[in-house]
């Protein structure tokens, strides 16, 4: 892949219209109160097609020192297929049908898998100071699965979701720009020595 770059804007592209267009088919959907799941929730209109259309993602070639760490940042698409797969009951309840026990399993596997990943990812030879920032977005993210979960915040759980979706993302598309970008020169020039 001569640039890489490419793939930054259309992972943003087609998350967006995931969000927004998903959202424009179903009638009376919430981005503050509601999950992002619930755009394919089992029963919804156009459920299969924001499934399929917005939740299987599109593969991009990632490489690095802590491999441990990146597989685990796979928990992410997989948790989109998984939405995909194991849609949840309307309103998204923490139990109901079996999908919907499916769905609340796979968005705690997610959560946790990704925290580490986002841990794990770092490689060694990073600036201690960014190292801790991804530390910080790890904690953050946990942080904020917990708040959307929590009963007296269900009007806020679409929000915090998005906020911790776009804190992750946002920090991966930064890194993937970064790393992806034409490789720098790795010799100088000299001038030829001269003897005396």
């Amino acid at each position: 892949m001569s640039h890489p770059r490419r793939i930054v804007p259309l992972f943003a592209l087609v998350y967006l219209g995931m969000l927004f267009g998903g959202a424009l088919l179903k009638p009376g959907y919430s981005h503050m109160a509601q999950y992002i799941s619930e755009l394919g929730a089992s029963g919804s209109p156009h459920a299969r097609l924001i499934s399929l259309a917005g939740f299987v993602p599109r593969l991009a070639p990632v490489r690095g020192a802590s491999r441990l760490g990146y597989w685990l940042l796979m928990c992410e698409p997989l948790a989109w297929i998984g939405s995909a797969l194991a849609p949840c009951d309307p309103g998204c309840p923490a139990s109901g049908s079996v999908r919907q026990q499916l769905h609340t399993l796979l968005g705690v596997l997610t959560y946790g898998g990704t925290a580490l990943g986002l841990l794990l990812a770092t490689a060694p030879r990073l600036p201690a100071g960014i190292r801790l920032l991804w530390a910080g977005l790890a904690a953050t993210w946990l942080l904020l699965f917990v708040l959307m979960a929590a009963p007296g915040l269900q009007a806020w759980r679409g929000l915090l979701q998005r906020l911790a979706e776009w804190l992750v993302y946002g920090a991966l598309c930064v890194a993937a720009w970064r790393l992806g970008g034409p490789a720098r020169a790795t010799t100088s020039t000299r001038a030829p020595a001269t003897g005396a």
